[in-house]
């Protein structure tokens, strides 16, 4: 695999320089899509064309194989996980929904999520109640969960679903805590994760939550199509996913079906490795960079987004929780699009209305004030 050695050193100013897309533009959109640097995209495509020109001489399924062990091996080390508790998907919905089908539901279970879910947290569960299983919401105010709240939802709950960082608010829900409270109702975690891997320290060990779903395309910087699941290792053995194929199981010419131990399960069949491959590149930067010195600089730039953002503007937190930051304007769509004309990158949200400026480490303090600036147009 081309591109970085694992022990490169390098600087958030050298990993901006390292991304083409990046360029001129002052873009605060890191929560929705990162763009990749060169290596990344290069190693994705390097692969591609070697397993497809080469494959009337190499056996295609072999080195196939052989890079999912590659990828899972790199991303269980990224995120504090084992090998056999990693699946490789396309995307942190991709992954919610595999557990979503892997679970014999019956009419009365209760699945319980937050009003701050992103669709990929929100349309499994309203599929479900077709079946009979009752949804519940659990309100929340200004990106924070009331934990009696949570506690009396979750009493009798199968599922519970929730986010680490969420993608409303940049607010950082108390996973490990939520999960001990949904274990001790027996209720099954699902944590939605995508805010977190490239933007925050992670240790889905540390959480205890029976399953975690996340990508490698926004914070990480890693192509689109380089999801990743974790699944505890004994939660796993309950479950038995709707969709199946070789991949998923032991013998797949035997008269019954044995699904593989772990997260393999949730594989089906073939699919190309190389935006996994671009992923492992990706994670790599990252780690030249140092997840604490990428904290600290999110940190430090989000300090001087807010400082100029006055209080009754402020969606977010003041203090630092992550780079998320959310702001309230008159007319979020239009405000997009004026900020864009002038070369600056930010979202609209469906909640709460406003525009979500999404501060990386390889953002500017110059983009920040330009931010800033036009923004104060607005009010």
């Amino acid at each position: 695999m081309a591109g970085l050695e694992v022990d490169d050193r390098m600087t958030p100013r050298e990993l901006r320089a390292d991304v083409p897309a990046l360029g001129e533009a002052a873009y605060f959109n890191f929560g929705a899509h990162g763009p990749s640097p060169e290596y990344v995209v290069e190693a994705a495509s390097e692969f591609l064309a070697d397993h497809e020109y080469g494959s009337a001489t190499t056996d295609p399924y072999s080195r196939a194989f052989e890079t999912y062990e590659t990828v899972r091996e790199r991303v269980a080390d990224f995120v504090g996980a084992e090998p056999d508790e990693i699946a490789l998907t396309e995307s942190t919905t991709d992954g919610i929904t595999r557990i979503a089908g892997a679970i014999d539901w019956e009419p009365g279970d209760v699945v319980v999520r937050t009003d701050l879910e992103h669709p990929a947290g929100i349309l499994p569960w309203k599929r479900l109640e077709r079946e009979g299983v009752e949804v519940r919401v659990v309100e929340t105010e200004e990106g924070r969960i009331d934990r009696e709240a949570y506690a009396e939802a979750v009493a009798d709950a199968r599922l519970v679903c929730f986010s680490a960082i969420t993608w409303t608010h940049g607010t950082r829900l108390p996973v490990a805590d939520l999960v001990e409270i949904a274990d001790e109702a027996g209720a099954f975690t699902l944590v939605d994760a995508v805010q977190s891997p490239g933007q925050v320290a992670m240790d889905v060990s540390a959480w205890g939550a029976d399953a975690v779903a996340a990508a490698g395309h926004k914070w990480v910087l890693g192509p689109w199509g380089a999801g990743f699941l974790y699944v505890d290792r004994e939660a796993a053995t309950e479950l038995a996913p709707r969709a199946v194929g070789y991949r998923s199981v032991e013998d797949p010419n035997a008269d019954e079906i044995v699904f593989k131990e772990g997260a393999k399960r949730f594989e089906v069949g073939s699919t190309t490795p190389a935006a996994h491959v671009g992923l492992i590149e990706a994670l790599d930067a990252i780690d030249a960079v140092g997840i604490a010195t990428i904290e600290d600089r999110i940190a430090s730039l989000t300090d001087r987004l807010k400082d100029g953002v006055p209080d009754d503007r402020l969606l977010s937190p003041r203090e630092y929780e992550s780079g998320l930051v959310t702001i309230d304007v008159d007319d979020p769509e239009a405000t997009v699009d004026r900020l864009a004309d002038e070369g600056i990158v930010v979202r609209s949200l469906p909640h709460p209305d406003g525009v979500r400026a999404s501060v990386h480490a390889v953002s500017t303090e110059a983009e920040i004030d330009r931010l800033v600036e036009r923004l104060a147009v607005e009010w």
